[in-house]
C-alpha cells in the first residue's frame, strides 16, 4: 500500500532517482571512490577499490535492510553490507570518513540526476509554448487587467510570456547546479583529522572521480544553502507552472469559456451534476504547487544547523527533496499534456472583445484625440465622460463618438476595429521566442 500520492499517483520517472535502492547505490559509488583515492596514494591495497566496487554490484538491498534493522544506522548498514561482498578488502570500506561525507556527497549526485530531469522534460515544456506562441502570435483576445477588460492582446503573447517564464526558472535551476555539485570528505567536524596530511589530496581525487566539485571548507555536513537554493528554483518554477494552469482555469470559467482543457469522450465532470466539464488538470497543477513553497521554508531552517551541525535537517529531508524534485517533475508533464490538448473557443473570443460594446478601445480614441491636437487630459477626460454614459446607457461608445462628432464617421470605424490595435504583439512574439 502506498503512503505518498507521488509512489503512484503522480509518479514518474523521477521516482526511480530518489528510491532508497538507488541512494544506497549513490552512497556506494561514493565508498568506492573513496577507496581508489587511497590506492593512488598508497593507502590501501592497489586491488582493493576494484574488489569493493565488484562487492557493490552484489549488495542487495534487502540486507542492508536487514543490517539497519539491527544497529539503527541506515549508513552504517550499507558499510557492512558492502564489506561483507568486498571478501578481504572489505576492511579497508569507509576508511577515515564519516557519515556525512559519504551522503552529502551522494546527494549531490542524486541532484544531478534529478535536475537534469527537470531540464530534459522542462525544455520540452519550453517547446510547446514556444509552438503555441508561434501558432497564435496573431489570434487577437481581450486582455484583463484587476479581472476587467483592459485593451487588445494576443494569445500569442500569453504563451510568448510563459515560454519566457519557463526559460528564466530551468536557467536559475541550471545555474544552481555549480553550487549543488559538490561533496566532502573532510571527517567528523570538517577538519580532515582521520586524513592526515593527505587530507585535502583524498577528498579532490575522490570528487574528481565523481564529477563533483570539492566543497572549500565544511562541517560534518555540506551547507544548506547549497540546498535550499535548489528546492527555491523548483518552487519558483513550480508557480510559473502554476500561473499558466490559473489562467487556464479563468478562461475556462463559464462566463469566459475562451479556453478549455481536453474533455474525454468518456470522462467524467462531477459525481452528480452531468453537465460539467471541470478544469480538474489546471486545478491539479495549481494544488500540487503549494508543496514546493511549503517545503522550502523547510529547507531554508535547515540551513542554521547548531556548530557543526545537528540532526534537526536529517529526517525532513528525507522527505522534502525528493518530494519536491517528484512534484514539480509531475506538474511540468501535466502541464505539457494540458497545453498540448488545449481549445480554443474562436466563438468566444471574438464574443469576448465586443462585449463591453466598445470601451476597451476608450484609450485608442484618446490618443486619437491628442493626435488631433487635443490636450492628454482633456482628452482623458472627455472620453471617461463618454464611456461612462455608454456604460449607463448599455450603449456602444462608437455610437456616441460619432453622434459628438469629434472625429468623423471613416476615422471612428477605423479606430473601433480591435484587431488593429495590438501594437507590436507579433513582434514581440516573434523575438520572445527567436532561437
Amino acid at each position: 500500500m502506498s503512503i505518498s500520492p507521488f509512489e503512484e499517483r503522480y509518479a514518474t520517472r523521477m521516482n526511480k532517482v530518489f528510491e532508497d535502492d538507488t541512494k544506497i547505490r549513490k552512497w556506494m559509488e561514493v565508498e568506492v571512490a573513496l577507496a581508489k583515492a587511497h590506492a593512488k596514494l598508497g593507502n590501501v591495497p592497489p586491488d582493493a577499490p576494484a574488489k569493493i566496487e565488484q562487492g557493490a554490484k552484489k549488495v542487495q538491498l534487502s540486507r542492508v535492510k536487514e543490517i539497519e534493522d539491527e544497529i539503527h544506522h541506515d549508513l552504517m548498514a550499507m558499510v557492512k553490507a558492502l564489506s561483507e561482498q568486498s571478501g578481504d578488502a572489505g576492511k579497508y570500506v569507509h576508511l577515515g570518513s564519516t557519515s556525512y561525507d559519504i551522503e552529502d556527497t551522494a546527494t549531490a549526485l542524486i541532484f544531478m540526476d534529478a535536475i537534469a530531469i527537470i531540464e530534459d522534460d522542462g525544455r520540452k515544456l519550453a517547446a510547446i509554448l514556444k509552438k503555441l506562441a508561434k501558432e497564435n502570435k496573431s489570434k487577437v483576445c481581450m486582455g484583463r487587467t484587476h479581472g476587467q477588460h483592459a485593451v487588445p492582446t494576443t494569445y500569442g503573447m500569453k504563451f510568448a510570456l510563459y515560454y519566457q517564464d519557463i526559460l528564466r526558472s530551468l536557467e536559475r535551476l541550471l545555474e544552481s547546479k555549480k553550487r549543488i555539485a559538490v561533496g566532502k570528505m573532510s571527517g567528523a567536524v570538517g577538519t580532515m583529522a582521520t586524513f592526515g596530511e593527505q587530507g585535502p589530496e583524498i577528498q579532490e581525487l575522490v570528487m574528481k572521480e565523481l564529477g563533483l566539485s570539492p566543497a572549500k571548507v565544511s562541517s560534518q555536513v555540506v551547507q544548506r544553502d547549497r540546498h535550499a537554493e535548489v528546492i527555491a528554483d523548483l518552487a519558483i518554477l513550480a508557480a510559473s507552472i502554476e500561473k499558466i494552469a490559473k489562467e487556464i482555469r479563468n478562461l475556462q470559467r463559464t462566463e469566459i469559456l475562451e479556453i478549455s482543457e481536453a474533455f474525454g469522450k468518456s470522462q467524467v465532470g462531477s459525481s452528480t451534476m452531468p453537465h460539467k466539464r471541470n478544469p480538474h488538470k489546471s486545478e491539479r497543477v495549481c494544488s500540487l504547487a503549494r508543496l514546493p513553497r511549503a517545503n522550502l521554508i523547510t529547507a531554508l531552517e535547515n540551513i542554521a544547523l547548531e556548530h557543526e551541525r545537528d540532526l534537526t535537517n536529517s529526517a525532513n529531508e528525507r522527505a522534502i527533496f525528493g518530494e519536491t524534485f517528484l512534484c514539480v517533475h509531475y506538474m511540468i508533464l501535466e502541464i505539457s499534456r494540458i497545453l498540448s490538448g488545449l481549445e480554443f473557443n474562436d466563438k468566444n473570443i471574438r464574443k469576448n472583445l465586443e462585449l463591453t460594446n466598445g470601451l476597451i478601445m476608450a484609450e485608442r480614441l484618446m490618443i486619437a484625440l491628442t493626435e488631433k491636437g487635443m490636450g492628454r487630459q482633456e482628452a482623458h477626460e472627455l472620453v471617461r465622460t463618454l464611456a461612462q454614459e455608454a456604460y449607463k446607457n448599455n450603449r456602444h461608445l462608437k455610437e456616441l463618438v460619432i453622434e459628438s462628432k469629434i472625429l468623423d464617421e471613416k476615422t471612428t470605424n477605423t479606430l473601433f476595429d480591435y484587431s488593429t490595435y495590438i501594437g507590436k504583439a507579433q513582434k514581440i512574439v516573434e523575438d520572445a521566442v527567436r532561437d
